[in-house]
């Protein structure tokens, strides 16, 4: 049983009594491959904004441990937000000088604390797995510690990139999750090569978990175009994404060049 850290345990309250009140459909699998004790990184796929949430969510009924998640540093400089995810022992990611945050990860995974990554590095809006970076592994190599994929397939139809999700469209939501057996890396291994593993694997684990979703998502909009769907192809979601981020580099040169 851990010890008792109130901020979290009470995020983890309010967490089960919303997902409670949606009446979610929790389908689990695997979750003895969840560490009863030590360190370890949760690799996760990312369709949704809800997914760090829903793992903690199955990691406590199963296992009564807290995940330590990666996160933006925007998410902590907001004022309230900020202090709450510092109080849950979050992990502040600067996306242009990153080794402060690699290195805060690092430490934590020997004091034996779980570690969620997103390895794709934002929410797919195809709902397909996407190329990984390699953190996860190199995390997991440094530290000493395993690396437990995890897939989470129906959470984004609670709320995801660039669709407004109905209010009435989030209740009784099934939401299907796999806990991958435990993967071994070590530093002699050639980090690129481990990933591409990595991510075939946690790429079977969607496809099994798409194959069995109890709902038929032919024709609906939370659906892979490949599958019957009507989401954008990985192709157009990632013509998007660069036109996204474009406009941002604009308008912060625009910025810059106001303030000069």
């Amino acid at each position: 049983m851990s010890t008792r850290e109130p901020l979290y345990d009470t995020a983890i309250a309010a967490g089960r009594g919303l997902f409670g009140a949606l009446r979610l459909k929790r389908i689990a699998t695997g979750t003895e491959h969840i560490p009863a004790s030590g360190g370890a990184v949760f690799a996760m796929t990312h369709f949704g904004y809800w997914e760090f949430a829903l793992v903690e969510w199955v990691t406590w009924i199963s296992a009564r441990r807290r995940v330590r998640f990666l996160a933006k540093q925007s998410v902590f400089e907001k004022p309230v937000l900020g202090a709450v995810m510092r109080g849950m022992k979050h992990i502040s990611v600067d996306m242009k000088a990153g080794a402060a945050a690699y290195a805060n990860a690092v430490a934590a995974l020997r004091r034996g604390e779980l570690i969620g990554v997103f390895p794709e590095a934002g929410v797919s809006a195809s709902f397909t797995v996407r190329e990984f970076k390699t953190g996860a592994v190199r995390l997991a190599a440094e530290a000493g510690v395993p690396v437990i994929p995890v897939a989470v397939w129906g959470g984004h139809r609670l709320m995801t990139k660039r669709h407004r999700v109905g209010f009435r469209e989030r209740f009784g939501v099934p939401v299907t999750f796999e806990f991958g057996a435990p993967i071994a890396v070590s530093p002699a291994d050639d980090a690129h090569t481990a990933t591409e593993r990595l991510r075939e694997t946690m790429q079977s684990m969607v496809d099994r978990l798409q194959r069995d979703y109890p709902v038929d998502g032919t024709g609906a909009w939370w659906q892979p175009r490949h599958l019957g769907g009507t989401a954008p192809t990985p192709e157009e979601a990632a013509a998007a994404d660069a036109a996204r981020d474009a406009a941002r580099e604009r308008k912060r040169q625009d910025h810059d060049s106001a303030q000069s």
